[in-house]
């Protein structure tokens, strides 16, 4: 399959909401690998469908040490999200240079579309569970900076920009 570009910051996809994915067909399957293709061409952890142009709810996940073990998703929605936070350092193809440290819930159950076309509930902890929490923002049209205080979002996007030249 396809390593594919992902989107400079502020193209407007960043900030759409990708549309529900009605079946799985060999076309989104497709999709599928040349995201997990992107993700590990970065490296990353994880993907949304839209960071690459395409507005359907569609994110793959890896956060194995090995490798090889990404979950493909189609319409995830968080079910239940722990109340104990986890701090992580995040970042974003669609903006390089720049992270910032996010506090999201440790754990999540989401619920998903998987590849076969079977609706599963799967359950993410750590390192995962930000993924995954982070990919729904995007398929949600927001990005990780949008959780920070506005004057936290404003600087990291003005250290953003001096990098970009």
């Amino acid at each position: 399959m396809t390593s594919r570009t992902c989107l400079p910051w502020p193209h407007k996809c960043l900030r759409t909401a990708a549309a529900p994915v009605d079946e799985i067909t060999d076309e989104i399957r497709a999709i599928w690998q040349d995201m997990i293709d992107t993700m590990e061409a970065m490296p990353g952890v994880g993907l949304a469908a839209n960071q690459i142009g395409i507005l359907k709810r569609l994110a793959v996940v890896d956060a194995s040490e090995e490798r090889g073990k990404a979950v493909r998703m189609a319409n995830p929605e968080i079910l239940h999200a722990s109340v104990h936070l986890r701090p992580h350092e995040e970042a974003s193809p669609n903006l390089p240079g720049v992270s910032a440290t996010i506090e999201r819930p440790r754990a999540v159950t989401v619920r998903f579309t998987a590849s076969d076309g079977t609706v599963r509930e799967q359950d993410f902890v750590g390192l995962w569970a930000t993924s995954v929490q982070h990919q729904i923002d995007h398929l949600n049209g927001k990005l990780y900076f949008d959780h920070l205080s506005k004057t936290k979002r404003d600087m990291l996007l003005r250290r953003a920009k001096k990098l970009k030249g």
